[in-house]
C-alpha cells in the first residue's frame, strides 16, 4: 500500500478531513427533513454504527425551517446537500451547518457564488464541490470520460479560488468503477485538496459492495481518499459496516476484533453451523470486549474453524479459535495450542471465559 497523499486539512464541525486526520465515514439520510424526529433518530442510529460526518438533503427553502432542530438534536456534523439555489446554502450555513454541497458553477451569477463564499467565510464552513457522472454539464464537457470528470470539478475549483475560497472538499464519481479510479487518480495529480471518495449509484446488497469496495479500496491502497461513502440502496445504517470493513481490510482503520473462518467443507461435522457459531463469537465478543480493547489499543483475532486440519494448524496465527470435530465435539484453542476439547453447546460460553482470563 502506498502511503497516503498528503492533502490539505478541512474541519468539518468537530472532525477532520485530510492532512494527518484519519479517514472518516460518511453517510446520508433518506428522509425528508420535514420528518424532523425521524431524520434525528436516523442520524442517531447512523452515529451510533460509526458514521462520523452525515449528509442531509436540503431540497428547498422551506426545508431549512426544520434544520436548527435537527442540528440542535444531533452530535455529529451535519453537511448540506444543495443544488442550484444559493439562498438555500446561505440560510443554511446560518442555521449551523457544519459543511455544504455545492457546485458553485451551478447557482448562476457571480454575485451569488460571492454571497454564498461570504457566509461560508463567516461561518468557517467548508464546501464540497460534488462531481458526478451522471450531472456532468453536457454543454461543457460533452463526454463523460475521466479527463472530463477531472475538468468539471476544475471549473468549479476556480469559481471558488477566484473568490478566494479554498476551504474546499471535491468528490469525482461515476457509477463506473474504472472512470471513478481513474479520474481519482488524475486528481490527485493535480490538487491537493482532500477527495471523498465513493462509488455513485452503486446499488444494492453484494452488487454494491463488492464494487464500492473495488473502486474505493483500489484508491485507498493508492493513498487516495481522506472520507468515503458507501452509497447503498436502503437503510443508511448498513453503508457503515461496509465503510468500516474496507478502512479496515485496507489498513486505514484497526480492527479490534477481527473474525476468521472457513466457507467448511465435507469434513466439518454436519451437526456443528459454523456460519451461527461465528456470528455468535462476533456479537458477544464485540458486545463483552470492544470498550475494553479499544481503551487498551488492542485487537484479537478469533478463528472459528471448521475441522482441525483448518484449525488449528492454518490459523495458528489466531489469538483464540474454535475447530470442530467429528462427532460434534470442538477443539478449543489459542495461538495454536489446543487448549481442551469442549461440547458444541458450551463451545461459545467457555472460549468466551478464555478470552476473558487475557483481557
Amino acid at each position: 500500500m502506498k502511503e497516503r497523499r498528503k492533502t490539505r486539512a478541512v474541519k468539518v464541525g468537530n472532525t477532520g478531513i485530510g492532512g494527518s486526520y484519519p479517514v472518516s465515514i460518511q453517510s446520508m439520510t433518506n428522509l425528508p427533513l420535514a420528518d424532523v424526529q425521524g431524520t434525528i433518530d436516523q442520524i442517531n442510529r447512523l452515529e451510533k454504527s460509526g458514521a462520523d460526518i452525515v449528509r442531509l438533503a436540503i431540497r428547498d427553502e422551506d426545508s431549512v425551517k426544520y434544520l436548527k432542530r435537527i442540528i440542535d438534536s444531533v452530535s455529529v456534523p451535519l453537511v448540506g446537500d444543495i443544488h442550484f439555489n444559493h439562498r438555500i446554502a446561505i440560510k443554511s450555513i446560518e442555521a449551523g451547518i457544519s459543511k455544504i454541497r455545492l457546485n458553485p458553477g451551478n447557482i448562476g451569477a457571480a454575485g451569488r457564488v460571492r454571497d454564498v463564499v461570504k457566509a461560508a467565510l463567516d461561518h468557517d464552513v467548508p464546501i464540497r464541490i460534488g462531481v458526478n457522472g451522471g450531472s456532468i454539464n453536457r454543454k461543457k464537457f460533452s463526454l463523460v470520460n475521466p479527463e472530463n470528470l477531472v475538468a468539471s470539478a476544475a471549473y468549479h475549483i476556480k469559481i471558488l479560488e477566484d473568490c478566494n475560497f479554498n476551504n474546499i472538499v471535491v468528490s469525482i464519481k461515476s457509477s463506473d468503477l474504472h472512470q471513478t479510479i481513474e479520474a481519482n487518480m488524475i486528481f490527485s495529480e493535480k490538487f491537493d485538496y482532500p477527495l471523498h471518495i465513493g462509488l455513485t449509484e452503486a446499488g444494492y446488497g453484494t452488487a454494491c459492495i463488492v464494487q464500492s469496495s473495488i473502486a474505493m479500496g483500489h484508491l485507498l491502497m493508492l493513498g487516495i481518499g481522506d472520507t468515503i461513502r458507501v452509497s447503498m440502496t436502503g437503510d443508511p445504517v448498513k453503508e457503515i459496516d461496509v465503510a468500516k470493513k474496507i478502512l479496515e481490510s485496507t489498513g486505514h482503520r484497526k480492527a479490534f476484533i477481527k473474525i476468521i473462518s472457513c466457507p467448511t467443507c465435507g469434513r466439518t461435522d454436519t451437526s456443528i453451523d459454523i456460519l451461527a457459531v461465528s456470528e455468535k463469537v462476533e456479537v458477544e465478543c464485540s458486545r463483552t470486549f470492544a470498550d475494553k480493547l479499544i481503551e487498551s489499543n488492542r485487537s484479537l483475532t478469533i478463528a472459528i474453524m471448521g475441522c482441525e486440519v483448518n484449525g488449528p494448524g492454518e490459523a495458528s496465527h489466531a489469538d483464540f479459535g474454535l475447530a470442530g470435530l467429528k462427532g460434534g465435539d470442538m477443539i478449543l484453542f489459542a495461538k495454536g495450542e489446543k487448549l481442551r476439547r469442549v461440547n458444541r453447546d458450551d463451545a461459545v460460553d467457555l472460549l468466551l471465559e478464555e478470552i476473558e482470563k487475557t483481557i
